[in-house]
């Protein structure tokens, strides 16, 4: 679980509150408070999620992409910081163990060849971080299928 508070920052152009990113976990469940910042990239655009009184957002992470043989998507997205207001988050991340073997569910590609290898979560974290910082797509090292 991760608590962020974006200050308000008078040009907001200078600076994101967080860059944009996949998450690598399962699943993330998101409170939003009341004020605008979580955006994610669709067709190339930058759109923004409106927050919902009383509503958590709910976004998929690469380990289910994975799981899913690529049926479900993880979602590049970014947080942008106010000009006059803060904004905090509360994020919970469900996650596997370190040790735990990720591939993809037999039950969804009984039909069809899977999309990603299988491989223990520790090693995809470890690869996920350093290609990350060297601009590699993490999920790109794990595709069976160019």
């Amino acid at each position: 679980m991760a608590a962020n508070n974006y200050p308000p920052c008078p040009d907001p152009s200078l600076t994101l509150g967080l860059p944009k990113h996949f998450n690598i976990n399962l699943i993330t469940i998101l409170l939003q408070e009341q004020v605008n910042g979580l955006q994610v990239l669709k067709d190339e655009q930058w759109l923004a999620v409106e927050p919902v009184p009383n509503a958590f957002v709910v976004s998929i992470g690469h380990m289910l992409q994975i799981i899913s043989s690529g049926n479900l998507s993880s979602a590049d997205h970014r947080v942008v910081t106010d000009s006059k207001v803060s904004r905090t988050s509360v994020g919970c991340f469900i996650n596997t163990s370190s040790t735990c073997r990720i591939e993809p569910a037999k039950a969804l590609i009984k039909d069809s060849s899977p999309l990603y290898r299988a491989f223990i979560y520790k090693d995809f974290a470890s690869t996920y971080i350093q290609g990350t910082l060297d601009g590699v797509a993490p999920l790109d090292l794990y595709k069976l299928q160019p």
